[in-house]
């Protein structure tokens, strides 16, 4: 095996029970290249990934670091190889300073602070890395965070870095960063491993694209011969239109006003202060912000799931009726008839019941409707049918686990339910979040679709070149507070990107 080339994965296989998750996959790295991994949910990518850092082992194949063979049992033989994954979910103390975080767990290691500090320092000044590494995690933004993840795989002698969904919570301005320092890297010979569904990302930062589809290898392209559409059909497996359609709704009424919205969490902490704005019929209404600024509070007030300040005020308008949903439970407001539909960032929390089937959820939303808990079966099951073929939902069954299904279909179940009540309004909480781009996609043409039959809809995001070619506004949220609403057709990244970190204007049509 060549070593120009820091890893090589030959015949690789693993399989869960029936499920063949990953077939026979060859895949190369050379040193000094910033390879992006692509494919749909459930392609393998992840578990593929999970082999080489030692989170699992394979069932067949070899891999092979800078030549030669090697077994990696678990993270801890992974690091010794030189191989280190920084997660989507980082795994530090708040307590403990960049520092504490780095060196903890280390076999050995000493708590001699002042040597860390320096060498973290030193490593800083490498990469383009800006940490102090004295500054404790719970005073830290998103991305400061996330730069403490990737300098602890570095301290521990990390030359092959694999990142799992980057730029997930990070500003454009914190993204560009992060691309500078991953070429500094790479200029530096280390090998560094993308997961990602952000084709304009993989365009910008990648030498090299290897794809996967329904656990089979596809091929390995060159960055510079190829474009975000080839790849989507190397994804997929036909042709699919990126294009995310944007009509105007005629005449657009007012439908949610929020007025000087404010919370404050269990520990005294103010998540919300003095929010205000209009959503309208016909429009999606796009929310951005940093991770944490937020978005969460905003939408569980808005469907009575936390409580607010006195004079917070939520109201639904239905002609010159007005509804004010603040002291309602979230029971009141669905047997309200005010037409508010949600769909939750947490899926099989507050969304679906995992243990339960697909028809079963169906029930349990008619059952939530008021119909008493002799609910007839006939109704929901045709639902979940419906569902599954529309959306083409991938399950064994409407009676199958909901919890066994991949994150995009068990999101499309659970977007296909709330749209079935036919809402007047449409909450939507990160709905794409790690679903591939064929799914994304369906979800926006459904989205678009019950915009254009005159529901309100909000849409919380983070991928802000989604938002501006989704929404007709968008409102930026900045450490609890309204920074500005823009127009998403005139909108620019820069412009979002500086509201989500300053507080800018406010304005409100």
């Amino acid at each position: 095996m060549e070593k120009e080339y820091a890893i090589s994965m030959r015949g690789i296989t693993k399989r869960f029970g029936q499920v063949v998750a990953n077939d026979r996959i060859d895949l190369d790295v050379r040193w000094g290249e910033i390879l992006a991994l692509l494919g749909e949910n459930g392609s393998g990518k992840t578990t593929l990934m999970n082999m080489l850092s030692g989170i699992y082992q394979p069932d067949d194949g070899e891999i092979y670091v800078n030549g030669e063979p090697v077994y990696i049992q678990d993270p801890k033989d992974a690091f010794e190889h030189g191989i280190g994954m920084i997660h989507q979910h980082y795994k530090l103390i708040e307590v403990f300073t960049a520092a504490q975080n780095i060196i903890l767990g280390l076999d050995g290691e000493k708590m001699d602070l002042r040597q860390t500090n320096r060498k973290v320092r030193e490593i800083c000044q490498r990469y383009g890395f800006d940490i102090d590494p004295e500054m404790k995690v719970y005073d830290m933004s998103v991305s400061q965070k996330q730069t403490v993840e990737i300098i602890k795989v570095l301290y521990r002698g990390a030359n092959i870095l694999i990142l799992d969904e980057p730029t997930a919570v990070l500003t454009p301005q914190e993204s560009v960063r992060l691309f500078q320092i991953l070429r500094n890297m790479k200029a530096d010979g280390k090998a560094i491993i993308i997961i990602t569904h952000k084709l304009h990302e993989v365009m910008d930062v990648s030498d090299c694209v290897a794809v996967l589809r329904k656990g089979e290898y596809v091929s390995t392209v060159r960055t510079a011969d190829t474009n975000p559409q080839a790849l989507t059909e190397m994804m997929v497996g036909h042709a699919v239109t990126l294009n995310i359609d944007r009509p105007r709704y005629p005449k657009p009424e007012k439908k949610l006003i929020v007025q000087n919205l404010s919370v404050v969490d269990g520990e005294g902490i103010r998540r919300l202060d003095d929010v205000s704005f209009t959503a309208y019929t016909g429009e999606i209404l796009g929310i951005a912000g940093i991770s944490g600024s937020g978005q969460k509070e905003l939408l569980e007030a808005m469907t009575g799931l936390m409580a607010t300040e006195p004079g917070s005020s939520v109201r639904i308008v239905e002609g010159a009726k007005e509804t004010e949903l603040i002291g309602m439970s979230p029971m009141k407001i669905r047997r309200s008839g005010v037409g508010m539909a949600f769909v939750p960032e947490d899926r099989l929390g507050m969304g679906l019941v995992g243990s339960m089937g697909m028809t079963g959820n169906m029930m349990l939303r008619s059952w939530r409707k008021g119909r008493g808990i002799f609910v007839k079966k006939k109704e929901p099951k045709e639902l979940a049918d419906k569902i599954l073929s529309e959306l083409e939902v991938v399950t064994p069954g409407t009676d199958y686990s909901v919890r066994k299904l991949s994150g995009g279909n068990v999101q499309k179940v659970l977007v296909g339910r709330e749209i079935a009540i036919q809402p007047q309004v449409l909450l939507t909480a990160y709905a794409v979040r790690g679903l591939d781009i064929n799914t994304s996609y369906t979800i926006y043409r459904l989205l678009t679709e019950q915009k254009m039959k005159g529901v309100a809809v909000v849409y919380v995001g983070e991928d802000l070149d989604v938002l501006i070619e989704l929404c007709d506004r968008i409102l930026v949220l900045c450490a609890g507070r309204v920074s500005g609403i823009v127009d998403g057709r005139s909108a620019t990244k820069e412009e979002i990107g500086l509201l989500m970190t300053h507080a800018g204007r406010e304005d409100e049509r």
